[in-house]
This record gives structure tokens, C-alpha cells and sequence, in this order.
């Protein structure tokens, strides 16, 4: 049965909800639902599978937690779920680490944490891609070391365009994101769920969930290509309504007939 308490609480049951929180489990499945779709459709996960996924600690990795301990719980077959979170030194920015593994341990989920060292001065690298790079070697090393055969990342499909756009623009190459890339001989397959699913969705649950922020912001968040390519990718989206749902289905669209090729590739 249920109840309407001045338009704001439902008692359902025994069970008190507000008017936020069933908005919130509403929008929640509605991302479980697609993402589902996507990890279906790409066969990311079989039985047997040991899976992990990266945990950063901002919203999308929360996130893809959460999505993938609520399919893996309805899947007909057994996959062994776990998160890592990789803490990169030197570089400025702090997150709350007991907040990462009380999360985890209200979805029941392990989870990994390992710590390593950066100095970008030292390298001539920039910052960004210095910590990405850190956090990417110490991932693929425990994967191997514990067993795992699937990897995991939240990226989306504003993640893809972005870099799509900086591989256009300072690669000169036509390359984005994968649903699925198999690595390493086939050791392992790295998985993006979320790969259908845009950014401001997403937001908006965060926002209602009130994730934790880092203690401590990146001094380099907003200074970098990816933030200038997202300004980029925006504007054309302020001219044209459609210009970042046609840009994705692009990707998918390519017609190698029609470009100018050169003999020898």
C-alpha cells in the first residue's frame, strides 16, 4: 500500500520514502537499465568472470560501482566483483579514502588500495598525463597478480567525444573509446559499461546521492587539453542542439571509402 503524506513522503509498505529518494531510485535504474544494455549487447561480462573496476573517487567510478553491483546481482551466471583505488603522491589533490572503502562495504564489494609515487617535474611530462599513466601501470600490474580477466572504467560518452577530439586535433588520428578492448594477448579486456550514457545524467544523480568531493582538488583540474577540447565540444553543442549525440553516432559511422587515404597506409 501506499501512502501520500503532504505531497512529500510515500510509506510503502513499512518502508518511509521522500519525493527526492524515489526520484533518485527512479533515475537510478533508468542508468542501470542503459548501461545493462550496453554490457549485454558487447558481451563485457561471462560467467566466471573476476572483475575490476577502477575507483577514483569522483562521481562516474562511484557510480559504475554502483550500476555494476546491481546487474552483476541479477545476472544469471557468477562474476567476482572488486575496486581499486589508486592514491598517486606528489601530485596535490587528497581524497577521503575511509569514505571510498565505506562505500564499498555497503555494496559489499573488496575493495584494493595501493599507493605510488609521481614527479612530473622530473619527466618533462605534463602533470595529468604523468598521474594517468602511474595509475594505469599500478592497475594493469595488480590485475595480473590477482587473477582479474576484466577492467572496468566509468568513462561515458562525453569521455569518448573528448577524446575523439583531442586525437583529431593534436594526433591527427580518428580514435576514440572502445565498449570493449581485449589487452595485453587477450589477458585481459578493458570494459566501459557506461559508454552510453552522457555526463550531465550522471551529475544528476550525484547530485542527488551527495557524493564526497576530494579533500583536497587537483591544481591542474581545468588547466588541461581535455578542458579546453570539453569548452570546444560545448560551444558546437550551443550552435547545434545536435551536434554531440551526431558526433557520437559518427564514430560508429565511418565510411573509409569516402576519405582521402593516403596509398601506402
Amino acid at each position: 500500500m501506499t501512502v501520500v503524506v503532504d505531497e512529500q513522503i510515500v510509506l510503502t509498505g513499512s518502508v518511509m520514502k521522500t519525493d527526492t529518494e524515489i526520484q533518485q531510485e527512479k533515475l537510478f535504474k533508468k542508468l542501470s537499465k542503459k548501461a545493462g544494455k550496453s554490457i549485454m549487447e558487447h558481451r563485457m561480462l561471462n560467467e566466471g568472470d573476476r572483475l575490476l573496476a577502477g575507483l577514483s573517487g569522483g562521481k562516474d567510478s562511484l557510480i559504475l560501482l554502483e550500476i555494476l553491483a546491481d546487474r552483476i546481482r541479477s545476472m544469471p551466471f557468477h562474476v567476482d566483483l572488486a575496486a581499486i583505488h589508486i592514491t598517486v603522491e606528489n601530485i596535490g589533490y587528497a581524497i577521503n579514502t575511509r569514505y571510498l572503502e565505506d562505500f564499498c562495504t555497503g555494496l559489499k564489494i573488496p575493495l584494493l588500495l595501493r599507493t605510488v609515487s609521481a614527479d612530473p617535474d622530473l619527466t618533462g611530462k605534463s602533470p595529468c598525463f604523468i598521474c594517468s599513466w602511474q595509475r594505469r601501470k599500478t592497475i594493469f600490474n595488480v590485475t595480473r597478480e590477482e587473477g582479474f580477466n576484466k577492467l572496468a572504467f566509468g568513462h561515458h560518452r562525453d569521455d569518448a567525444l573528448e577524446t575523439f577530439m583531442m586525437n583529431l586535433l593534436y594526433h591527427g588520428s580518428v580514435s576514440s573509446m572502445p565498449y570493449s578492448l581485449s589487452m595485453f594477448d587477450g589477458r585481459i579486456n578493458l570494459i566501459r559499461p557506461m559508454l552510453d550514457l552522457w555526463e550531465k545524467d550522471l551529475a544528476g544523480y550525484a547530485s542527488m546521492r551527495g557524493f564526497t568531493k576530494e579533500e583536497k582538488q587537483c591544481p591542474y583540474d581545468g588547466e588541461t587539453k581535455r578542458s579546453y577540447t570539453r569548452e570546444v565540444i560545448e560551444d558546437l553543442q550551443r550552435a547545434y542542439p545536435k551536434a554531440k549525440i551526431n558526433m557520437f553516432k559518427a564514430l560508429g559511422n565511418i565510411y573509409e571509402a569516402y576519405l582521402p587515404v593516403r596509398p601506402d597506409k
